[in-house]
């Protein structure tokens, strides 16, 4: 029997869930990785929109390592945690978890990347601006 607290899980929300279609693929056949990145940058982008009450932009990604290709049919599950909010900028820890096609067990995930976004609220004019009271 496997003791729960080693059984790795996602931290924070699921913020995006979706599809990975044949369209997503590099040329060997599994989903690209810039296709992750971007879900991910969206998935970030959504989370510090509703922190900051508005426009947002990533200014940076920090270390990220992918664990396991994902393949075509694959049930992406984006989870996003906030780490850390500044004058301006948010921290947000971004995990991508699949469940592969096929798989028996519908709650069995797997982790596929992670990495922390920092991304800044901007006014109108694309101006950066203060988060409003954290």
């Amino acid at each position: 029997m496997t003791d729960l607290d080693d059984v790795p899980a996602p931290q924070g929300d699921l913020t995006l869930k979706l599809l990975a279609t044949g369209q997503d693929t590099n040329i060997y056949g599994d989903i690209a990785g810039g296709w992750l990145v971007n879900q991910m940058d969206q998935a970030a982008e959504l989370c510090a929109g509703r922190l900051a009450h508005g426009r947002t932009a990533t200014v940076a990604i920090e270390a990220m390592d992918f664990l396991c290709p994902v393949r075509v049919g694959s049930v992406v599950n984006v989870f996003t945690a906030v780490r850390d909010v500044g004058r301006s900028s948010i921290k947000i820890d971004v995990e991508v978890w699949i469940r592969p096609p096929h798989e028996r067990s519908p709650d069995e995930l797997y982790k596929v990347t992670e990495a922390r976004f920092v991304m800044v609220a901007l006014d109108d004019n694309g101006r950066i601006r203060a988060v409003p009271n954290r």
